[in-house]
């Protein structure tokens, strides 16, 4: 079994995969993290509980990690900052990396279930903007301060690693998208270059965001940036 790292296990009476509400540092609901930009879970109670259960586990993966060093982090750690077993993280998460960018991979997830929806005497490349802006009105913004943390947690080689291989995988999926909104029955290269352009223009916007430590929005800097790209599409 993998050393804690320094971090102690703390025993509760807490039935099997329920994130544990607490004050105590390092608590998933010791101090607030990205949770203010979440928006309220969906379906029925078992998956409304299942949800809160994700978010405490990525939120306590995000804190320890800047906290200790992702090295110094293991699976049993953020189990136990989140309140529940190893065994229940495995049920949610294969690995801390995975954890870690869970905020993220979800609001890439919407992009992709609202995209389609979007009505269609708009060119493609209007209606992911506008996809964007509705995934970033259900989430909310990030707080910089969290930016802060979220540049430290990503600057290790097998969380880039697992951040590149799901944007490549949203970047097909997102071609499909455009290509199926197109009426055609495969992508051509206007598909996969248009998912492309979009996917990098969301990818550069957030490391400007995290990186310059200026006041912006990350909606700010990514609408700048989109409409930097959008003069090859006008």
């Amino acid at each position: 079994m993998e050393s804690t790292g320094g971090l102690r296990e703390h025993k509760g009476e807490l039935r099997e995969g329920e994130p544990r509400e607490s004050g105590r540092p390092g608590a998933a609901g010791g101090r607030p993290g990205p949770a203010a930009g979440w928006p309220e879970p969906r379906g029925g109670l078992r998956e409304r509980k299942k949800e809160a259960t994700r978010r405490a586990l990525h939120e306590a993966a995000m804190r320890l990690s800047v906290e200790h060093g992702l090295d110094e982090v293991t699976v049993e750690a953020i189990a136990d900052a989140a309140g529940v077993s190893r065994r229940t993280f495995s049920n949610y998460f294969g690995g801390k990396e995975e954890a870690l960018l869970y905020s993220g991979e979800q609001r890439m997830r919407a992009l992709l279930e609202i995209f389609p929806t979007r009505p269609e005497d708009e060119s493609s490349w209007t209606a992911l903007q506008a996809t964007w802006r509705l995934v970033h009105e259900r989430f909310g913004d990030l707080d910089p301060q969290w930016a802060a943390q979220v540049r430290l947690a990503r600057n290790h080689p097998s969380v880039l690693a697992r951040q590149l291989a799901h944007y490549a995988e949203f970047e097909r999926a997102l071609t499909e998208l455009i290509a199926e909104r197109d009426g055609v029955p495969s992508a051509g290269l206007r598909h996969r270059v248009m998912a492309g352009a979009f996917m990098t223009a969301l990818r550069i916007a957030s490391v400007i965001w995290t990186e310059e430590r200026s006041t912006r929005s990350l909606a700010e800097v990514v609408e700048e940036t989109l409409a930097e790209i959008s003069r090859e599409y006008r």
